[in-house]
């Protein structure tokens, strides 16, 4: 009775997840109906369907393995043959099950359904694969590329010039340089691209605006910035490296997130002062951290309401209380993740107003927001991010809020984050275009500087030829002289030695006895 049952659960199992797999070879249009039941290859069949040839032979390799080393019979009298084999089919089945679940979530993007129904696979397969098999209310999708969904992020596109651009760059030893080649994530066994090739220099005393459509990489890139999610990369502030450093380097890094995080029964003061504590280092003196708290509260406005508890704050001061929390530590690099969410037109002017001050004291000032043209006037810099075919965030320009109009040829930056928008999300698609034509313009301008400074190397070294051609002609005419002025004291001395000699013999001649 025990082994009729062994038999019939599993005979069952495969049944109805046959029957369903079959119903959905049908809706899908599989070239390869048959398949569906046959164990080992039905997930292939569906892998082909999906455009995930490779994860499906995969799939069925280690299910074919599974089934083989499940019924192999092994003694458990020896330990150590029974923990290995054991083992063995353990790591077999979990493999197994990464494939499986990869195939399944790229079915639920083909049916447009939420990643919950992963659970409902994970108990019961057959049940999952049979409502969508039977189902008229689930239909694929048509006229859409299933690679647009599952495979974002694993396949950056290729643009020669960025690789040279990343190989010849060297990071600046005085502001913020950032040197980024990648920075990823593993999901389900592959490597996912969140970031790839970011390079720039930003000074000291520079106000920065970082724009990019929705999932272009701006919270990952400043999160690479300042250390919080390192990634492949080189970052430097003032030449010190921020990963190899940031025991230390964390003190010189703010970061100012969308919330505000703060106590409300607290006075404003009592904030400022709480935060110095945790970010100021203890190696400093009470009286210079209270000098401090009380330079931030008068840069920031908050003087007046020190007293005033966190709660009867109003949205501006709520904001400029949180800036105080990170500016409190005197930081070289201040970051704040939309600093402006929730305000009207004049308090977030004057809140950005306050950071040009900051970045006026030679701080390097890094702001996300989603209404820069309303305070575009006060950056120095426009940093921007856009996803590329394959849905990676790059580099798509990095410069002057007048240099990105001329390069995007568009007005307002708004309209420049529409114009490297995917086109599904309401913008222009010109991503790749606008990705590859910044990296030529900054391989043209390096290539230019090395130029340059060959060239003032070669005027360098032929000034140095020439000066010590004339020095040599100086020296040999000099020469020259000395041996004319040398000869002409030989003839003048020659000349008198011939009057003395003679005037000698005359002398000689008349003698006083002859007169």
């Amino acid at each position: 009775m025990i082994m009729i049952r062994e038999i019939i659960r599993p005979f069952i199992a495969w049944l109805l997840l046959s029957i369903g797999m079959w119903k959905l070879a049908h809706k899908m249009d599989w070239k390869k109906k048959w398949m569906a039941w046959v164990p080992g290859l039905r997930y292939l069949g569906l892998a082909d369907d999906l455009e995930m040839h490779a994860d499906g032979i995969n799939c069925a390799i280690l299910e074919i393995l599974y089934y083989m080393t499940s019924f192999l019979p092994v003694s458990s009298d020896n330990r150590r043959l029974f923990t290995a084999f054991t083992l063995l089919v353990v790591v077999i089945g979990v493999a197994l099950y990464v494939y499986r679940i990869r195939i399944f979530l790229r079915l639920l993007h083909v049916f447009d359904l939420k990643k919950p129904w992963l659970v409902l696979w994970l108990l019961a397969d057959w049940i999952a694969i049979g409502i969508l098999g039977f189902s008229d209310k689930y239909q694929p999708r048509e006229n859409i590329s299933v690679f647009a969904g599952m495979d974002a992020g694993f396949e950056p596109m290729h643009f020669s010039a960025i690789n040279d651009l990343m190989n010849e760059k060297t990071p600046s030893q005085t502001g913020l340089s950032v040197l980024l080649q990648e920075r990823t994530v593993g999901l389900l066994g592959k490597k996912k691209y969140l970031l790839k090739d970011i390079a720039m220099d930003i000074p000291n005393g520079s106000m920065v605006l970082l724009l990019g459509g929705s999932g272009a990489g701006k919270t990952t890139l400043i999160n690479a910035i300042i250390g919080y999610e390192p990634a492949k990369a080189e970052i430097r502030l003032n030449g010190k490296d921020v990963y190899k450093q940031y025991d230390s380097m964390k003190y010189q890094i703010g970061f100012v997130t969308q919330k505000n995080l703060m106590r409300g029964d607290d006075t404003v003061r009592n904030t400022i002062t709480d935060s110095a504590k945790l970010r100021i280092p203890l190696q400093k003196k009470k009286a210079e951290r209270k000098e401090r708290i009380d330079e931030v509260l008068e840069t920031l406005g908050l003087s007046p309401v020190d007293r005033g508890l966190v709660s009867k704050m109003s949205g501006g001061q709520l904001r400029r209380i949180a800036i105080g929390m990170e500016l409190v530590s005197d930081p070289a690099l201040f970051v704040l993740d939309e600093p402006d969410s929730g305000l009207d037109g004049v308090i977030a002017r004057e809140l950005f107003t306050k950071l040009r001050e900051i970045a006026d004291s030679g701080k390097i000032v890094i702001v996300i927001t989603h209404t820069p043209d309303r305070v575009i006037d006060l950056f120095d810099k426009v940093i921007v991010l856009a996803k590329d075919s394959g849905r990676v965030g790059r580099l798509a320009f990095y410069g002057s809020p007048a240099e990105a109009r001329k390069f995007f040829g568009r007005d307002t930056m708004e309209e420049i984050v529409r114009s490297v928008n995917r086109k599904e999300e309401g913008g222009e698609g010109l991503a790749d275009e606008f990705i590859e034509k910044y990296a030529l313009r900054e391989a043209a301008g390096q290539n230019a500087g090395q130029t340059q400074i060959k060239d003032s190397a070669e005027t360098a070294e032929a000034g140095a030829g020439a000066e010590a051609a004339e020095g040599s002609a100086e020296t040999a005419e000099a020469g020259e002289d000395s041996e004319e002025k040398a000869e002409t004291e030989d003839d003048r001395t020659a000349v008198t030695g011939t009057a003395e000699t003679t005037g000698s013999k005359g002398e000689e001649e008349v003698s006083p006895d002859e007169i």
